[in-house]
């Protein structure tokens, strides 16, 4: 029960981090996700290639947000205890200010997580995906998940851009607690 109930949890925040948006915060949001994966003739499965893009407003100045997910052949493949083998991903996660200029870039692997997640669990599990939350004071706030592929088991994760481009990453349980009070510039 308590698996199923994280599993929930993680598709609406999915869902609601697609779809909110806020008074001051304006979204053109293209995005494909949760497609369906694929397994190739060796029986190793991939999820599909997901990429978004938002405009977003903070402190009177326009952003563009580009979040890629693609597998990866090049990291080590997962196995589960089943014996199913799976392609890791890598996650580009690109923000630019005004006409273009670079605020932020920067490839993901679950390896970038290593600190906040346990080796144990790190070794069997894939990044799954990350998606644009919102816009806080302390920047611009995306949620992150490192998980066991196709199950409910994962470690949510926050990741905090600045508008000056500096990263911030942690562990979060409850990813709408993590900001509760802040608006959005």
């Amino acid at each position: 029960m308590k698996r199923e109930i994280g599993f929930i949890f993680t598709i609406l925040l999915l869902f609601s981090a697609m779809s909110c948006s806020d008074k001051k915060t304006t979204q053109d949001n293209t995005a494909t996700a949760f497609q369906i994966d694929s397994v190739d003739v060796h029986g190793i499965q991939r999820m599909q290639v997901s990429k978004s893009e938002q405009k977003v407003k903070m402190n009177g100045k326009d952003y563009v947000i580009r979040i890629s997910r693609v597998p990866a052949d090049s990291l080590p493949l997962v196995k589960n205890e089943q014996g199913d083998i799976y392609v890791d991903n890598k996650i580009t996660l690109n923000i630019t200010r005004d006409k273009g200029e670079r605020v932020f870039n920067k490839v993901f692997t679950k390896q970038s997580f290593a600190d906040l997640v346990g080796i144990g669990f790190l070794s069997k599990s894939i990044l799954e995906g990350m998606v644009f939350d919102k816009v806080a004071s302390a920047g611009f706030v995306f949620a992150a998940s490192v998980s066991f592929p196709q199950t409910d088991l994962y470690v949510p994760i926050s990741v905090v851009i600045s508008p000056s481009g500096n990263i911030s990453l942690s562990k979060d349980e409850l990813m709408d607690d993590t900001y509760i009070g802040e608006e959005n510039n």
